[in-house]
């Protein structure tokens, strides 16, 4: 990243101490806040996001909670090889790798946009170690539908140059991903882009589009049946569900669709709300999930 300062604009709502874990010779960033006697709660971003993304709700739960928000391979302030298997396979060891490694415990996932499918594949496989979830706008299985401007963004050479070269996918989502009158708050898009600021650094941002599967020949796909398949062993646990309605993407069906596999899961729907939920409301999100954390205690 090419700006480094702690004088940046967005360096000031990012306050956190950086820490590393080499995963597989390669280091992933993570964010540690709070006590490390309290319960857990362990964000995952999506594309193009970063534990950024999450930076209000490490502010408003860190004094009760301990708060990690990892960066992806490839993402935020993470490793970003240019040779290496970015994949949601991989992408779910990793956080495999993170969470043993901390040696995590009545882990709350709370996760967006691709963070939902890392996170639950981490949480099937890890499952004695997590107790309650939090999902916003994100999806736990095959793609229903890809929207045409994704699809654009996997044509050859196209794809590549718009979303590596000149960065047209996240700089694309300060404006479509929001549902804000506004806009984004420019510090919160300047943060937001930060460390995709060359074409070396915006590997992942295109990597991950390409792994979205078309269709069932896709590796990927194969996996995200897996994760839903495993859905329904979880239905009785606390779950909470924040849905942006707006969201073009993660449109309502994929909040149907999770509910159709916990039908008691808690359902918040904002009406006027995008994909980027957290940042559209996030005045009302931090009590929402406070409530829901002192709603649904951790079980010890």
């Amino acid at each position: 990243m090419t700006d480094t300062s702690a004088s940046a604009a967005w360096r000031l709502q990012y306050p956190f101490e950086s820490r590393f874990i080499d995963v597989g010779g390669v280091k992933m960033h993570y964010i540690d806040q709070g006590s490390q006697k309290s319960d857990v709660i362990l964000m995952m971003h999506g594309n193009p996001t970063w534990s950024f993304y999450w930076r209000h709700l490490i502010g408003g739960l860190s004094g009760q909670y301990r708060t990690i928000a990892v960066d992806h391979i490839g993402c935020g302030l993470s490793d970003k090889p240019a040779d290496y298997n970015y994949c949601l396979r991989q992408h779910i060891d990793n956080a495999c790798e993170l969470v043993e490694n901390l040696d995590l415990k009545n882990v709350t996932l709370m996760a967006h946009d691709w963070g939902g499918a890392i996170g639950m594949g981490t949480l099937l496989k890890l499952k004695e170690r997590f107790s309650r979830i939090v999902l916003f706008n994100t999806a736990a299985f095959p793609p229903p539908y890809i929207p045409f401007r994704i699809r654009v963004c996997r044509w050859p050479i196209v794809g590549k140059i718009g979303l590596q070269g000149f960065n047209l996918f996240a700089k694309a989502a300060i404006t479509m991903a929001t549902e804000q009158p506004e806009g984004l708050d420019p510090v919160a898009a300047e943060g937001l882009l930060a460390p995709y600021d060359n074409w070396k650094n915006r590997i992942a941002t295109y990597k991950f589009v390409k792994d979205i599967p078309l269709s069932p020949s896709h590796q990927t796909w194969a996996v995200l049946e897996e994760i839903e398949a495993g859905l329904s062993s979880v239905k009785d646990w606390p779950i909470q569900l924040i849905w942006g309605m707006k969201d073009w993407c993660f449109r309502p069906e994929c909040l149907t669709r999770l509910q159709s596999h916990w039908p008691h899961a808690k359902a918040t729907q904002f009406e006027d709300g995008g994909h980027y939920i957290v940042e559209d409301k996030r005045k009302e999100i931090t009590p929402l999930v406070m409530s829901f954390l002192k709603d649904n205690p951790v079980s010890r």
